[in-house]
């Protein structure tokens, strides 16, 4: 009999949440709508490009409340296995955060597989979204932002991401970018080891995951930090291998650096993007926690 992570149907009933969630296609919906209001209606500056590839841009939403001193700033990076979504299906995310007197950052990235002349590779996006917080820690001053105070938020994929950049060695990304850039992230629903998605058929077809890249861009399997924290959120309604890929970081880095590594009762992989833009609810509070650190 194979073992779970070489049976194509185990796999795909762990990792597909789209099937998991079969009213999946209201949230989305939802949120495509109540992005474009808040894009309508809240100031921001959008699409502003971050470098020259495609999806390099990113939106900033400014804190709501007038400040005369610089504010924290919360950079969310959108989920959807590497492969889809946009960051302006999310920008519903960002009005209780600028309400609360944050300034909020939104970030795009290419999609893969990419094209035959570009491929997108789970490296290149790395790479793409420390080219982005590289821009918001040269330029979130213009829109308010202390740039000493940037907390990474990711769902999903995106939670992957954020956790990366925790392990970014910024001075070899640009001349005076400073260690610890990033100084805290918040994984939320994140897939932390990739191994098994190299080895899920429907996934795999458009990421051609290596080896090697695995071993690059699973966070649980890179050595901690020197510096920041990290927080881990899962809906308590998620696959177990969710619920697994969410404890492996505090595992893999400990408690010092992982400090909450939470089920949240009642979620599934897409109502928990809800949360997070609900104050009152505890990833709101575990968010609002990290930007005050």
């Amino acid at each position: 009999m194979n073992s779970p992570l070489h049976d194509p149907a185990w796999l795909e009933r762990m990792y597909n949440n789209r099937a998991l969630v079969p009213d999946h296609m209201d949230y989305l919906q939802r949120w495509a709508q109540d992005s474009a209001q808040v894009r309508a209606h809240v100031p921001c500056v959008l699409d502003i490009a971050y470098g020259q590839g495609t999806g390099e841009t990113l939106d900033v939403f400014p804190s709501a409340r007038a400040s005369g001193a610089p504010v924290p700033v919360l950079v969310f990076i959108h989920g959807g296995y590497w492969r889809s979504l946009d960051k302006s299906d999310h920008s519903f995310i960002a009005p209780p955060f600028t309400q609360a007197g944050f300034c909020v950052v939104v970030v795009n990235y290419a999609l893969c597989p990419g094209t035959p002349d570009a491929p997108v590779t789970i490296p290149r996006i790395v790479r793409q979204v420390e080219r982005a917080l590289a821009w918001v820690a040269r330029h979130i001053a213009d829109h308010g932002g202390d740039a000493r105070r940037i907390t990474v938020a990711g769902h999903s994929a995106g939670g992957q991401l954020a956790a990366m950049l925790l392990t970014s060695v910024w001075s070899l990304i640009g001349n005076g970018l400073p260690d610890g850039l990033v100084r805290n992230a918040l994984s939320i629903s994140g897939l932390h080891d990739l191994e098994p998605i190299m080895y899920t058929p429907m996934y795999q077809s458009v990421l051609h995951l290596t080896d090697e890249q695995v071993l690059e861009v699973s966070p649980a399997r890179l050595p901690a930090p020197q510096q920041g924290l990290l927080f881990c959120a899962v809906g308590g309604d998620e696959s177990t291998e969710f619920v697994r890929q969410n404890h492996l970081m505090q595992e893999a880095w400990g408690s010092h650096f992982v400090p909450r590594s939470q089920e949240l009762p009642g979620l599934h992989h897409f109502s928990i993007v809800d949360v997070l833009a609900k104050p009152g609810h505890d990833l709101h509070h575990m968010a609002l926690n990290l930007l005050r650190a």
